[in-house]
């Protein structure tokens, strides 16, 4: 696929948090950033001239942007030290790996002990992280501390020395911070459920835990301690604005492929995620054109052939939406719970946003692909026959049942034709009836292009439920039009999709671009009906006045609010300029009436 230039590129970059990546000619990556938004930190390195050097030359060299977005800041940081330390581009700041974030530990023993650490060891220890700030990991193991008597101790506790009276409690036991299982006075079920207890505060569910740090700050302050209530309220603050999980690492799950994949009539994109030790290490989208209506199975399916071999993977397990049949000796999982499934989903929603991108581009770059997918869509969403190339719209509008008026509004391939938009006085009904005033105006409308021979729609859109279609209907009958031009009502309350002789509705998805051109045709439709009947309301006051005037006939009125444009301006007027329009005998009774008033 042939990326968009870097213009394009910037335009339509999400205002989500996540990294970016700098690529040169040769598609190194030359630096790797987050941002708290994707396109207002992207497009500033275009936009600013830079006094460093080294970034003007950076600029220079960039010749394709990709990105990775992620839920948070938080997420962006961390990911970005992951891709720092694999790809070390040429112009970021180095990272050893000596230098890595903190993690809390909840060791492999019999008896866990559970400290902070920056070195991930495969023993069987849980670990939780990592945390970029040191101060809520003290925070937490000071929590942890306060609520729970977890032993500091690196003594051996099994069973056997624990029985033979190998050890003897320490300072801990007697200050009360340990309730010494290393002499037994501790049992083994008793310290698990506390293990247990830490291990949820970890994962984030620490809401009785900030409940009794309340209590302790309210106690504190009634006893007149405030230095030490506010330490707790600060403590509070912290894990209330603390998240605990980050989406994208967790050591648990390594040497892992995701994939996902999202589709439309002509083209499928699937998203491709590699994770070592919870760690993206990678991460990167391809388009794929169906030549034969390739179902999404089968277009993964090809996609994970060719991206495992494309980057070399030897991953021995692969995450995907649903079952796929692909390399022997790989374990398939589709994750429906847990870590494993917000990493899935973290890839779904990047694909989503990339091929988002990419429409958003071809409008640009390619606007006939563009209209032609549109129209593809819209036509397999609504069930047609054919591509709604040309769409008209139907709207009343009336109140109280004064001066109604109908919109008929016009879209080719997808934009507003507002040449062709027609206004509607309604001459044969009475009164507010909006199913005969429908009936009337749809047939005055096909009515008048089957005698000009001009071009009928493929999709007739009625603003209104059931009883609008109907009546809609009623003069396709009478024109011989039913069942040659395809026609729907939306209701507005739900945004449902009626079709002739069908009582259940359709209900489409409320992201989709079909809906939300049938929604900018009924606002369109509703918007031009409105003006021209607010118009026709405000000429018919204005006449009104003048055709009060004994004498004075509507042509009269006509011809003056024609040159005059409002009743005020004509009594601002003088009689001769009132006379040169109208002559002087009437000019003479105009201006008399309005000097009066």
């Amino acid at each position: 696929m042939t990326k968009a230039p870097i213009d394009i590129q910037l335009q339509t970059l999400p205002d989500n948090p996540g990294i970016y990546q700098f690529l040169d000619k040769d598609g190194k990556i030359i630096y790797v950033g987050k941002a708290k938004n994707l396109k207002k930190r992207v497009s500033s390195y275009f936009r600013q001239h830079h006094d460093n050097g080294k970034t003007r030359v950076l600029v220079k060299k960039i010749h394709r942007i990709d990105h990775i977005v992620v839920p948070t800041e938080t997420d962006a940081l961390l990911l970005e030290n992951n891709l720092i330390k694999k790809y070390q581009p040429r112009y970021n700041v180095l990272l050893k790996d000596d230098k890595t974030y903190p993690w809390i530990c909840i060791k492999n023993e019999r008896f866990p002990r559970i400290f902070t650490t920056r070195n991930l060891i495969k023993d069987g220890s849980e670990y939780f992280g990592p945390y970029t700030s040191m101060r809520t990991v003290r925070t937490l193991l000071d929590l942890i501390k306060d609520l729970y008597k977890i032993r500091t101790c690196s003594y051996d506790l099994s069973k056997e020395k624990i029985d033979q009276g190998r050890y003897k409690v320490c300072l801990e036991y007697h200050l009360g911070n340990c309730l010494g299982p290393c002499e037994g006075y501790q049992s083994h079920k008793e310290y698990q459920d506390q293990i247990t207890a830490v291990r949820e505060i970890l994962k984030g569910n620490f809401k009785d835990s900030i409940y009794r740090f309340k209590d302790k700050m309210n106690s504190l302050a009634i006893e007149m301690k405030f230095e030490e209530a506010q330490e707790f309220k600060e403590k509070i603050e912290i894990l209330e604005n603390y998240q605990s999980k980050s989406t994208v690492v967790n050591p648990k799950i390594n040497n892992v492929d995701v994939f996902s994949v999202v589709s439309d009539q002509e083209y499928g994109y699937v998203n491709f995620l590699q994770i070592s030790f919870g760690s993206i290490i990678r991460a990167h989208t391809i388009e794929m054109k169906k030549k034969l209506e390739e179902s999404d199975r089968e277009l993964l399916e090809l996609a994970i052939t060719e991206l495992r071999s494309r980057f070399n993977s030897l991953s021995k397990e692969i995450l995907v939406p649903f079952q796929v049949d692909v390399v022997k000796d790989v374990k398939v999982s589709v994750p429906k719970l847990g870590d494993k499934k917000r990493i899935l989903e973290l890839s779904e929603r990047n694909a989503k946003l990339y091929r988002q991108e990419r429409f958003k581009q071809l409008k640009i770059t390619d606007p006939d692909r563009h209209v032609n997918r549109i129209m593809a869509q819209m036509k397999k969403d609504l069930r047609l026959n054919v591509e709604p190339r040309h769409i008209e719209c139907f709207d009343n509008s009336n109140i109280q049942g004064t001066n109604p008026v109908a919109a008929c509004v016009v879209f080719k391939d997808g934009k507003p034709s507002k040449k062709d938009y027609r206004h509607f006085n309604i001459k044969t009904v009475e009164g507010p009836d909006d199913f005969a005033s429908m009936e009337e105006v749809v047939h005055r409308r096909y009515k008048r292009l089957i005698d000009q021979a001009d071009p009928l729609p493929q999709l007739i859109v009625i603003d209104g439920g059931k009883g609008q279609l109907s009546s809609a209907l009623k003069s396709l009958d009478r024109l011989g039009l039913r069942n040659k031009i395809a026609i729907i009502g939306i209701a507005k309350r739900l945004e449902e999709i009626y079709y002739p002789g069908d009582s259940i509705p359709l209900y489409l998805d409320k992201k989709s671009e079909t809906l939300k051109i049938i929604q900018q045709l009924r606002n369109e439709a509703h918007r031009f009906g409105i003006t021209f009947h607010r118009q026709k309301r405000s000429k018919s006051a204005i006449s009104s006045e003048l055709l009060q005037i004994k004498g004075i006939g509507e042509k009269t009125a006509t011809q003056l609010l024609k040159k005059f444009k409002s009743v005020k301006r004509i009594k601002e007027a003088t009689k001769k300029e009132i006379s040169e329009q109208v002559g002087a005998a009437k000019a003479e009774i105009i201006y008399k009436a309005l000097q009066k008033t």
